[in-house]
């Protein structure tokens, strides 16, 4: 039964009787011929990284996210030292802790990692270069994370710990259980946008919030599928630039359109070193229709509470005022709607939307406009000791997946989550932190807007 050997992972094999046989797993592996990983990661605390999986002791330590640094992933100094790869210019983003890399030419990615030469050839089989993002822009998972290792089947199809510790590049072959996570190929955009004339509709404000055109309503699909045109019209696409500067506005946070001079934000969007202006009725960040509105915004107002703390974000709300004539700034059409303001809360597991193209200070762009649905959960789980404790307090709520899993990525820093009641949409959450992305018992954490409709009504009725 022992020859030859049916252990992978230099399993020893021992003979328990003349049809069975017994393998000894060294760390971390397990299973019947030592083809699976131990949930080494168990116990680690990895808050703004991933755990992976090596092959000396302790067996596991956490890969952090830039620009938080080992051994806990939880001290963070944005751009010192830079990040930034092959002469980029490392940007401080809006929070301590989140940056951006302004790349030379000819340099793309993240940090700046993609050269002009990286390019792979036929089916990218033999593709070895330095692409660590999917097709939708969003930073790859270390091949020794636990998170991948854990759903494999047989990790004797591909000697990950040996061959790819320590790195996220993009690999094709063998890679079975793994391909969908690292695209290396540019998607295709699909022209959904209309070409037709935006439909204005004559009246001074909106005529309703929170509605949507029949024709647009598309099904709600799990994982962060891509919208149609008008499916989230209340979405808001919140860009920046240094002030003073005439470089390009770059999508920076989601907002919610809640009048027609007023959008809804996280107040961690706010820096005040920055000109902005908000596109609204866009799903493409790539190809404008003509239904595409930009307005530049007049006045941001921030939370006067609004609070950053190492472990959580609280009152993260702010309200964009934008440009416009008597009253009017932006113009309802299809495409461009409001949602309407909660007038009563909504139970426990109700499924709501989040939206957006996944602008995270972990997370990276996707080019077209994402959507997943997410759950609601009880406050009182959410403040669990193993969740996240007493960080929450009533300005926030907590919805997604207790199970884990990419639908909390979706959304945009500042972007909506909206439940719907009887045909009308309401904004009942602004995406605001949480740790990480698709993890066990840590579910997306959203400013809770009821808590703020006194303090909204408040600035709108003040201007």
């Amino acid at each position: 039964q022992c020859n030859p050997n049916p252990c992978h992972n230099d399993g020893v094999c021992e003979v328990v009787d003349d049809d069975d046989f017994r393998c000894s797993c060294p760390p971390p592996y397990k299973g019947k011929t030592c083809q699976k990983v131990r949930n080494i990661c168990k116990k680690a605390n990895c808050v703004h990284g991933e755990c992976t999986v090596t092959l000396t002791p302790p067996y596991y330590e956490c890969k952090c996210k830039e620009p938080y640094q080992p051994p806990n992933c939880k001290v963070a100094s944005s751009c010192n030292p830079s990040p930034c790869l092959n002469g980029g210019t490392c940007r401080k983003g809006v929070t301590l802790s989140s940056f951006w890399c302004d790349c030379p030419a000819n340099y793309t990615g993240n940090l700046c990692q993609v050269g002009p030469d990286d390019c792979y050839e036929e089916n990218g089989e033999n593709y070895r270069g330095n692409v660590s993002e999917t097709v939708e822009g969003l930073e790859c998972l270390p091949w020794n994370a636990y998170f991948i290792l854990s759903e494999a089947v047989d990790l004797s199809e591909y000697n990950i710990l040996k061959e790819l510790e320590h790195n996220n590049l993009c690999r094709c072959e063998k890679i079975r259980q793994a391909e969908n996570l690292c695209g290396i190929s540019e998607p295709t955009e699909p022209n959904e946008e209309t070409t037709e004339e935006p439909t204005l509709i004559p009246d001074e404000d909106f005529a309703t919030c929170g509605q949507l055109q029949t024709k647009r309503v598309a099904a709600r699909i799990y994982r962060g599928m891509k919208a149609e045109p008008g499916a989230y019209p209340w979405q808001v696409s919140l860009q920046v630039r240094p002030k003073g500067t005439d470089i390009d506005f770059g999508h920076y946070c989601g907002g919610i359109l809640i009048r027609s001079c007023w959008v809804l934000t996280a107040a961690h969007c706010i820096n005040n070193d920055t000109d902005k202006q908000v596109v609204l009725g866009v799903t493409s960040l790539k190809k404008f229709s003509p239904d595409v509105q930009v307005i530049d915004v007049v006045e941001a107002i921030t939370h006067e509470d609004y609070r950053e703390t190492p472990g959580a974000l609280y009152n993260d709300v702010a309200l964009l005022r934008l440009k416009g004539s008597e009253g009017r700034c932006a113009n309802e059409t299809e495409t461009v709607r409001t949602a309407c303001l909660p007038t009563e809360t909504f139970p426990d597991k109700t499924e709501c939307t989040i939206s957006g193209w996944g602008a995270t200070e972990k997370a990276y762009i996707s080019n077209h406009l994402l959507y997943a649905p997410v759950l609601l959960l009880s406050q009182k789980r959410c403040m669990e000791e193993k969740v996240y404790g007493n960080r929450l307090d009533g300005s926030m709520l907590c919805a997604g997946n207790m199970k884990g899993g990419v639908d909390s990525c979706q959304g945009d820093s500042g972007g909506p989550l909206v439940c719907e009641k009887d045909g009308t949409h309401y904004v009942y959450g602004v995406v605001s932190w949480g740790d990480s992305c698709g993890k066990r018992n840590k579910p997306g954490i959203y400013a809770r807007v009821t808590t703020f409709l006194d303090w909204i009504d408040s600035k709108l009725s003040a201007s």
